[in-house]
């Protein structure tokens, strides 16, 4: 019987997750999930940003996100935005995903992702693209469930401005 009640509370505490589209009020939520990411990717003094950065570029529509809020408020997000491929042309570049570690292997990050991908195809893109470390294998695991490929021929490049 015990066990059959814990089963009933996980999930319940699931199903109250729902997924939508960030709003203003949500920004701060979004940069606390950016510096637990920073942290897990072992580059917590890599995050410049501020909550207030998040809030203005996200006003001038400069990237979209969902999230994932429960009871608690907000447990992970989807930060991305619309770019173009010259070879595919219309595209989203996937950001960040990231849910909060408390939260992780329920189906949160499955369910951001498929958001992302469902907005894709709402809007006409013919490509998700995002970024993945060599060493983290549960993501790589998580994004070649849906048939991805993952690259390892193309290096990134940046300059800081």
């Amino acid at each position: 019987m015990f066990i059959g009640h814990l089963l009933v509370c996980i999930m319940l505490t699931i199903s109250d997750i729902r997924i939508r589209r960030a709003a203003e009020a949500d920004m701060p939520a979004i940069h606390k999930l950016v510096c637990e990411l920073a942290v897990y990717e072992k580059a917590p003094e890599a995050v410049v940003t501020t909550p207030e950065e998040y809030l203005r570029d996200f006003l001038e529509g400069r990237f979209d996100c969902f999230v994932a809020e429960g009871p608690e408020g907000i447990l992970g997000m989807a930060l991305f935005f619309v770019a173009y491929s010259t070879w595919k042309g219309k595209m989203i570049y996937l950001d960040d995903l990231i849910v909060t570690e408390t939260h992780r292997r329920k189906g949160i990050g499955r369910r951001l992702f498929e958001a992302v991908i469902e907005e894709g195809r709402r809007i006409g893109c013919r490509l998700i693209k995002w970024q993945v470390l060599d060493w983290n294998e549960p993501a790589i695991a998580f994004y070649r469930t849906y048939g991805a490929t993952i690259e390892t021929d193309w290096w990134n490049g940046k300059i800081y401005l």
